[in-house]
């Protein structure tokens, strides 16, 4: 571990999660994402560990699952393959699953901290008068939920539905437009108002890319201020509820077009 810490000198932070932790060191060093040095990046894993215990820092299991992944994966490298094998049946690269799971992590907090930032500007930029009355809303206001809760659970979902059967489907051309539509409908047919999961909307699609436009919808409503998430319980399930301005949010929105540019 010594000659880990003299080539790459990093401090404990906080993640939410042992992809984030992956992907801030490999950007960190400008590793090609694709062609991870799997031993330099375990060893440098299981350093942060080490010094996380050292702190007493509770980092959770998905951690030490993540360390025994990345085990796994550098002794599947070490072993020697066949070369007559390997030309009969050529074996895939150990690293690719990793690899893919990690630019998926890495596109969800992209988009999420775009939105985030697109509405900090619009808040800094001009004033909304539906603001007060939208933070001052105390009928059934629920616990606080950030955007990166929200991000983690739908990364949870997504590796849950990897195990899932995948439907043969057709070409799809499903858009965030379309999941926008659909959440509407769907919120103006709810006439009790009651809160949606948003894990079981999200498990109803059927392939992932439904998913994640249905995601991206989402935040896009929680952004116009048509929805609210809503949370009973500390670490409780996330729901879905329709804002009291539901109608007026979603007509003084921006075009459903334009939106849809900002995704291709």
């Amino acid at each position: 571990m010594g000659e880990v810490s003299e080539s790459f000198n990093f401090h404990l932070e906080q993640y939410d999660g042992p992809l984030d932790l992956l992907l801030d060191l490999i950007r960190k060093q400008q590793i090609n994402i694709y062609d991870i040095p799997i031993a330099s990046i375990t060893a440098q894993y299981l350093e942060f560990l080490q010094r996380a215990m050292e702190m007493d820092i509770d980092l959770g299991a998905e951690f030490v699952y993540m360390a025994a992944t990345l085990i796994h994966i550098k002794s599947k490298m070490l072993l020697p393959r066949d070369p007559e094998l390997e030309k009969i049946s050529p074996e895939e690269d150990p690293r690719k699953e990793l690899v893919d799971r990690l630019l998926e992590h890495e596109r969800f907090k992209n988009a999420a901290e775009m939105l985030h930032q697109k509405r900090m500007v619009e808040e800094a930029v001009w004033s909304n008068p539906q603001m007060e009355a939208f933070l001052s809303e105390d009928d059934d206001p629920g616990l606080a939920v950030t955007l990166f809760e929200l991000v983690k659970v739908f990364q949870q979902v997504l590796d849950r539905t990897r195990s899932r059967p995948v439907y043969e489907v057709g070409k799809e051309e499903v858009s965030v437009p379309d999941m926008m539509r659909f959440l509407e409908k769907s919120f103006r047919q709810n006439r009790k108002n009651d809160s949606v999961s948003f894990v079981k909307l999200i498990e109803s699609q059927r392939t992932r890319r439904a998913m994640v436009c249905l995601f991206l919808a989402v935040l896009e409503l929680v952004k116009r201020q048509a929805i609210v998430l809503t949370q009973m319980e500390a670490f409780g399930e996330i729901g879905l509820k329709k804002h009291q301005d539901f109608e007026a949010a979603l007509e003084t929105g921006p075009d459903l077009e334009a939106i849809e540019q900002e995704y291709i």
